[in-house]
């Protein structure tokens, strides 16, 4: 059994895939994913369903929803032991004095993929070995599978997630791009730097490493209008000019200063 949250959450097993429709009770399971393991309140769930304007019979809301995801998760387990998966440990969800837990068991999380998988490529990247850091970083990408209703959920709980893992994902994006080119493989890279550029067109980072990808591909001219467009963004959204490391590269392109070449790397 594997558990997604890293999009619309939904539970998997095998070949079957269980979307949970209902907003309510995906941020109910997001909710007690997130906090895996650890006790959750009652009201904390209703500052996580319903904000600050929770309804007058919350309390008695909560004790449904959380019968209905007991009857999801014996509904998603019965296939498992009937398919000879009876050794498998269930996830479990736990009356505990203080609220509820979600135990993972033997169940798999797609925020704990991520994590290992960020932890695997930077250990490659530290030793040289970027080709296996690239693939430990693009798998780590591929596990978001778009946006989620739980994106805009105003409670605390599931907001400071939907914050971490949209850093989590453009920080994975840097290194990928990163291992890329310390591998040789600008060309490739170009494209989908292009899309985060303009997604994300404050984030410096990102300018960067597609200047040195189109300075590495001979096209050095491309390379410099990035840096303007980069100026421009910055100064109209903010105010600012590029900081050290953008000018720097800039500069370099235009010396052609051979520490920008692969083989300086």
């Amino acid at each position: 059994m594997r558990y997604e949250v890293l999009g619309p959450v939904r539970a998997v097993t095998g070949d079957v895939f269980l979307d949970i429709r209902a907003t309510k009770m995906q941020l109910l399971l997001t909710t007690l994913l997130v906090r895996e393991g650890k006790a959750v309140t009652a009201q904390q769930l209703i500052g996580e369903l319903w904000g600050d304007n929770p309804p007058r019979r919350a309390m008695a809301a909560v004790h449904v929803y959380i019968s209905q995801l007991r009857k999801v998760l014996a509904d998603l387990y019965g296939p498992v032991a009937r398919d000879g998966g009876s050794g498998v440990q269930e996830a479990t969800l736990l009356t505990r004095p203080c609220g509820y837990a979600f135990q993972l068991a033997d169940a798999q999380l797609d925020t704990l993929d991520l994590r290992a998988l960020i932890t695997e490529g930077r250990a490659h990247s530290t030793v040289g070995d970027h080709e296996r850091a690239s693939d430990a970083f693009s798998r780590a990408a591929a596990l978001w599978r778009g946006p989620s209703p739980c994106d805009t959920a105003e409670g605390p709980i599931i907001s400071t997630f939907a914050t971490w893992a949209g850093e989590a994902r453009l920080e994975c994006w840097e290194l990928m791009a990163e291992a890329y080119l310390a591998s040789g493989r600008h060309r490739e890279i170009i494209a989908p730097l292009r899309t985060l550029v303009a997604q994300h067109p404050l984030r410096e980072a990102f300018h960067r490493l597609l200047m040195l990808a189109l300075y590495r591909s001979e096209r050095q001219g491309e390379a410099l209008m990035v840096y303007q467009e980069a100026w421009k963004s910055l100064d109209r959204s903010l105010g600012v000019e590029p900081g050290r490391l953008l000018k720097q590269v800039q500069q370099q392109i235009i010396r052609g200063d051979r520490c920008l070449d692969l083989s300086a790397g």
